[in-house]
């Protein structure tokens, strides 16, 4: 991103790996359409900068930078264990790089590498579970039909007995829950009394959703973030005499019930190993050559209506 609200194309010099790195050309890479659009606007605040810089970014917030965490390549120069692997690797959109080999997780066998941009989701998604688990025989309202919050969903229904409903204000997801075998509602017929509200809509309406869907003592688990905007919740209504549990979740950190017997690279390939079924394809609903990314960044910024993943395909 050269500046807030515009993004270019340029060119990099690439320098030969070491013995204990490896190049890599990329295939596709996935835009993480929340967080890189709040990115792209400029609305990261200054006091997460340090914390939400990516693995591999260049540069510093507000701009220029090199952002991104969702590419997927063949390892074509280096390490000689890895040369010919197809491997993910959190690394932004960029058309040839460099990086220490332990960095790249290779794809298991038989996923496809067009779907493997998808795997950051699934681990925030994974991690997510972790830290508020779904219930067997309970149920779940998830509260934003994104990726995210579809994946989310996705792996709860894998709970025996779990009931789980997607709730988003366009009906048009009612279509891709039902490829994911979800059950799904709009926000104003949703069933309540919930014993789990997973919120992950990006928008501060949808998080009272998630509020007055919780049933008595439920967890509601937010997993959005506003960037620099304020949000305001009803809790003057019944939020304590339901005493409620509205608990955040952040894929930075292995969720603490895991921590100490699960890594970073760990989960990771158990996300890249989960997005093994081929209904997860319908996540993947637009693509763009990477000549086009930036004018990709700017529509996504300005109206994503329609849009869950946008895979970018490389050369």
């Amino acid at each position: 991103m050269a500046e807030p609200g515009r993004a270019e194309l340029r060119p990099e010099p690439l320098r030969a790996p070491g013995a204990t790195e490896v190049q890599v050309r990329t295939l596709h890479s996935g835009i993480s359409r929340g967080t890189e659009t709040l990115v792209f606007r400029g609305e990261v605040p200054a006091s997460e900068h340090d914390r939400m810089r990516a693995p591999f970014q260049a540069g510093d917030f507000p701009a220029p930078l090199k952002y991104g965490y969702a590419s997927v390549g063949v390892v074509e120069a280096g390490a000689q264990a890895l040369i010919g692997h197809t491997v993910f690797c959190l690394y932004p959109h960029q058309s040839r790089y460099v990086v220490p080999a332990d960095t790249v997780v290779p794809l298991p066998a038989g996923l496809p590498p067009a779907r493997a941009v998808l795997a950051a989701n699934m681990e925030t998604a994974l991690n997510a579970l972790w830290d508020a688990p779904a219930p067997p025989g309970g149920r779940v309202s998830v509260v934003g039909g994104g990726v995210v919050g579809l994946l989310v969903a996705w792996l709860a229904a894998r709970t025996p007995g779990c009931e789980v409903e997607l709730v988003d204000t366009d009906p048009a997801r009612a279509g891709v829950a039902a490829r994911l075998g979800l059950g799904f509602a709009s926000p104003d017929v949703a069933r309540g009394d919930a014993d789990l509200v997973v919120h992950a809509s990006g928008q501060p309406a949808g998080l009272r959703t998630a509020l007055a869907l919780a049933g008595f003592e439920a967890t509601v688990l937010e997993l959005s973030w506003y960037g620099t905007r304020a949000v305001e919740l009803p809790l003057g209504q019944a939020f304590h005499a339901q005493r409620l549990v509205l608990r955040s979740s952040q894929v930075g950190q292995v969720a603490a019930p895991m921590r100490a017997r699960w890594t970073h690279r760990r989960r990771l390939e158990r996300a890249l190993a989960l997005l093994a079924d081929d209904r997860l394809e319908a996540l993947i609903t637009h693509h763009a050559p990477f000549v086009e990314l930036p004018e990709v960044l700017k529509q996504l910024a300005h109206d994503a209506r329609g849009v869950l993943c946008h895979r970018i395909d490389y050369d």
